[in-house]
């Protein structure tokens, strides 16, 4: 199973390098990102497909899968000369954002009221008897 942090961290970083004016760096970390988000969401996919509970992490990896690309889409066709493209900053920070969308609704999920079943009462042994009298 790959690590669903690395994709998160990368993108972090190709975001911290983008702000702050290292573009070459942010270019080839943003690059970087691409693989470990697709493995991270093809994990999350396949897991879905076997039953397990991961479809909000394949939603969401997906989404961000493709907010990654579009960032390093747009940073690979900015000029050299001019600061970071407001798309491939405003994409990562969305990506960020689908990212942590999970963590959030992992710790909301405690807030969850359990529902109340309803206890079924013991049948007494005369009605057991009477029931089993009945079947024959």
């Amino acid at each position: 199973m790959g690590s669903r942090l690395l994709p998160l961290v990368l993108a972090t970083a190709a975001l911290a390098a983008g702000t702050a004016g290292l573009g070459g760096l942010a270019l080839w970390v943003g690059l970087l990102t691409v693989p470990a988000a697709a493995a991270a969401t093809f994990v999350a996919i396949s897991d879905t497909l076997e039953g397990r509970p991961a479809l909000l992490r394949a939603v969401t990896g997906s989404l961000a899968l493709v907010l990654v690309v579009l960032a390093s889409a747009a940073r690979q066709n900015a000029p050299t000369e001019t600061g970071a493209s407001p798309l491939a900053t405003w994409a990562l920070v969305l990506a960020l954002l689908a990212y942590g969308i999970p963590f959030v609704v992992w710790m909301l999920e405690p807030m969850r009221v359990p529902r109340r079943t309803r206890r079924q009462r013991r049948l007494r042994p005369a009605e057991v008897d009477e029931l089993l009298s009945r079947a024959a």
